[in-house]
């Protein structure tokens, strides 16, 4: 029978429980793929580590790079991270040794996914990224190949799990948000540093790769976003006596043959489909025809849930298919237009913090005029005692250019006393 032979570099959470579910499950995986998946060779920054598996001391590389060039290694599987540095120098080395690559690493594929491709295609062997978006969804392979016959028009969710607790927590338990982030470190959904997942950036480089999927386009930066830390107990009570929840939500669309890509914290109608996706879930809806409206929903994040989508690539491998990495070849997929966030039009929540005298309310209604925006609901909210008030607009389709500049103009008066917040809104 076939074998692979696999290194796998990189033995964190997801490295350890990797290694250790294709050495349990060696037999299944066999039967289902008729292929036996060998782990060969091992590596990682630290030998001596404590870790939760053993290994035989002939798999272990002092070298990692040494991967690339052994001819008894048939796939490499990168789970060091990071889009530079030992993951890059890695992912090179291993595709252009003709070697086959499996990866977890978003920011890797989000910056140098073309490239690379380009080479995988060269050399004829495969570049799996399922794990690099939205852990345990079989997102990626369900545009490559469940939904091949739809042309997708829209594709839009919720894609990491931490900013998701965070929000959802802030609403049912009622703390704010430093409380509820500190709750997330302590229960392992939040990294000691998580500013990627806070300021939108991990949504953005998934929906990068969404989108080149879904569109057949190259990568491309252009892209808005923005995070939730501005997010605080009041946003979320307001919302919820308006009727809605606030999301982190990368959106990806095609209209008039120009794609738009935005991640930014959205009001959501409470009774809609994405408003339950509650914790740590990640949720990816796709509209296409002649399918209609696809949605996928599970597990984003975690050494369990990434085994799940590192083990589909493994075993698509182990079959002997040679794809190409974005569905379409290099020579094939097109370089579309991007449009910036500015030409789109929304409704939008936005709150004013002012000091309480005559006047403010007609002063910022007045801006609103002269920004040809109509207002559609209007709550003011005096605190008497403290002589200040919060004043709440909801907006109907406006620019978005035209939104900010209202929000630039009134930040500047000296009746505002704390930043100003702008929520967009998704009525769907």
């Amino acid at each position: 029978m076939r074998k692979l032979n696999i290194a796998i570099i990189g033995l964190g959470n997801i490295g350890s429980y990797l290694y250790k579910y294709l050495n349990e499950n060696k037999k299944i995986l066999t039967e289902k793929n008729n292929c036996i998946p060998i782990v060969k060779y091992i590596s990682a920054k630290k030998r001596n580590k404590k870790r939760s598996i053993n290994f035989n001391k002939k798999q272990w590389l002092n070298n990692y790079l040494e991967a690339t060039y052994l001819s008894d290694v048939d796939l490499i599987i990168e789970l060091i991270g990071g889009a530079e540095g030992a993951a890059k120098k890695l992912v090179f080395n291993a595709l252009k040794n003709k070697k086959h690559v499996v990866t977890a690493n978003k920011a890797l594929i989000a910056k140098y996914g073309d490239q690379l491709a380009k080479i995988a295609e060269k050399n004829k062997v495969n570049l799996e990224f399922e794990a690099s978006v939205c852990g345990g969804l079989p997102i990626i392979r369900s545009l490559k190949e469940g939904l091949i016959a739809n042309k997708i028009s829209k594709i839009y969710g919720i894609f990491n799990g931490t900013s998701n607790y965070i929000l959802s927590s802030m609403d049912k338990k009622n703390k704010n948000f430093d409380e509820v982030l500190t709750d997330a470190k302590n229960l392992g959904y939040a990294e000691a540093n998580p500013s990627a997942d806070l300021n939108g950036d991990d949504v953005s480089s998934k929906l990068k790769i969404l989108t080149s999927l879904c569109f057949n386009s190259f990568l491309n930066d252009k892209i808005y976003v923005e995070g939730i830390k501005e997010i605080d107990k009041t946003d979320i009570i307001n919302a919820n006596k308006l009727g809605y929840k606030i999301k982190l939500i990368g959106f990806s669309e095609l209209l008039k043959n120009k794609i738009c890509q935005r991640v930014h914290p959205t009001l959501i109608k409470n009774n809609s489909y994405i408003a339950s996706i509650d914790g740590v879930l990640n949720a990816v809806i796709i509209d296409g025809k002649p399918v209609g409206q696809s949605i996928i929903q599970g597990e984003g994040a975690g050494p369990a849930a990434t085994t799940s989508a590192l083990v589909s690539d493994i075993s698509s491998i182990s079959r002997g298919n040679i794809k190409f990495p974005f569905s379409l070849s290099t020579k094939e997929r097109k370089k579309l237009k991007f449009d910036s966030i500015d030409n789109r039009f929304f409704s939008a929540y936005l709150r004013f913090e002012v000091f309480d005298k005559p006047g403010v309310l007609s002063n910022i209604t007045n801006i609103f005029s002269k920004n040809k925006v109509s207002i559609k609901r209007l709550i003011q909210n005096p605190n008497k005692n403290k002589k200040i008030s919060s004043i709440v607009i909801i907006t109907h389709n406006s620019k978005n250019n035209s939104l900010n500049k209202i929000l630039k103009e009134v930040t500047k008066k000296k009746y505002i006393f704390k930043k100003p917040k702008l929520i967009r809104i998704d009525e769907n």
